[in-house]
């Protein structure tokens, strides 16, 4: 090798390892403080009765991560007539190749690629609670007095998975992932039905991975622990990544439920489970879907599958633009009430090596779910009026 190119090379070395360094440092750093200050969240005793309009963590001994580790959710008793049932994002792995990837704060500040998260620790607390709709301190969330929870996430499956599935890691050696999301669901909703028993309201909603499970699992939400609920509303945020291998993927690697992999026919798995369920379920529900125009995160994700590289630019966010139009227009095929929000705040999160420019990935635990999108209605009120008989567009000028 030429002398310039290895001294390149050797400098580019460095310096990702110092960007993986700086990021595992800021991640422990932000893990410590949530740890031993009042943000930390108390654990829920077995006989204890949650006090209200507090965030617990509540342990789900059945649960498991997919590095075998700890499974817990979050919970928060507000009114007892309105109950939001939230299914967290965190990445997906779908090969043997994205399950040897997980993330951390190194990976991400580094660029390298990395796919999911693979266990629960105080640093991820921060994606799933006190922001956006699980704002707590916050008098003008319009959801404060909501009673919350939270199915967290940690397993690549997109909370559909049984299996434990073996591969070879990123260093060559054997190794196994607990594609454990469905089995951490049903225990974690069997704890769940303990706590919140009769909502008059249900909104059961999910963002990045977890809108892709919410028309999965929508309906067993609904059959097996609130049949008697009859108001309500289902909405994935962000939940666009096309590819053509998600039947095998959900068959053979996750192991779904036959009925999920079944129901995939397409690249836009997505699209299939949202057909699913509303051929089995109909106008029970209300259907809503939002999404930023051009997704720097999601882009990337469909940039790895289409061309082998975990990274997003304008080109590919241009694409993924396109396939929203798409996938919007399925939608409303499927059910002429499916009603959409779409933002285009500006990407702004500069820690993410080579995620340039783009919009945000996510919306409703985010603090630009109470400000205005450019036709003037935030998020918030969007989904408010939606759960009170007041369904409406917002945002389709910029997809026009």
């Amino acid at each position: 090798m030429p002398q310039k190119q290895q001294t390149n090379s050797d400098n580019l070395k460095r310096g990702l390892a110092f960007a993986y360094r700086v990021g595992d440092y800021f991640e422990n750093s932000v893990s410590d403080m949530i740890a031993n200050t009042h943000l930390g969240v108390a654990k829920l005793g077995d006989n204890e009765e949650p006090s209200i309009n507090t965030w617990y963590r509540v342990d789900i001994p059945k649960g498991l991560t997919g590095d075998g580790s700890e499974y817990y959710i979050y919970i928060k008793k507000g009114s007892p007539r309105n109950l939001l049932i939230f299914l967290s994002g965190g990445g997906v792995a779908w090969n043997s190749y994205t399950a040897a990837r997980p993330s951390s704060g190194g990976t991400i500040t580094a660029g390298i690629p990395n796919f999911y998260w693979s266990n629960l620790r105080p640093f991820t607390q921060i994606m799933n609670i006190r922001s956006g709709i699980t704002e707590d301190i916050n008098p003008r969330n319009k959801f404060k007095n909501f009673s919350q929870v939270i199915i967290t996430y940690a397993t690549g499956d997109l909370h559909v998975g049984n299996n434990d599935y073996e591969f070879k890691n990123s260093e060559g050696a054997d190794d196994v992932i607990h594609f454990h999301g469905y089995t951490n669901f049903r225990s974690a909703m069997e704890m769940v039905k303990k706590y919140f028993k009769t909502p008059k309201k249900l909104l059961i909603a999910g963002d990045s991975a977890g809108a892709f499970a919410v028309p999965a699992l929508a309906g067993e939400i609904v059959d097996d622990y609130y049949p008697k609920c009859e108001d309500i509303t289902v909405l994935s945020d962000s939940g666009q990544f096309l590819y053509d291998g998600w039947r095998d993927t959900a068959r053979d690697i996750w192991k779904a439920p036959d009925e999920l992999w079944q129901a995939i026919t397409s690249d836009n798995i997505t699209v299939d489970w949202y057909r699913r369920l509303y051929n089995k379920y109909g106008d029970r529900f209300r259907y809503l879907y939002s999404s930023s125009t051009h997704d720097y995160l999601l882009s990337a994700y469909y940039n790895d599958v289409a061309n082998k590289i975990f990274a997003s630019d304008k080109d590919i966010q241009a694409e993924f633009y396109e396939q929203l139009k798409v996938m919007l227009t399925q939608l409303r095929q499927i059910n002429p009430e499916f009603h959409f929000y779409i933002n285009n705040f500006k990407n702004k999160m500069v820690m993410k090596s080579g995620m340039k420019g783009g919009t945000i990935h996510t919306n409703i635990r985010n603090l630009n779910f109470h400000l205005p999108n450019a036709e003037g209605v935030s998020m918030e009120k969007w989904l408010y009026d939606a759960l009170h008989d007041r369904c409406y567009d917002s945002g389709m000028s910029l997809v026009e």
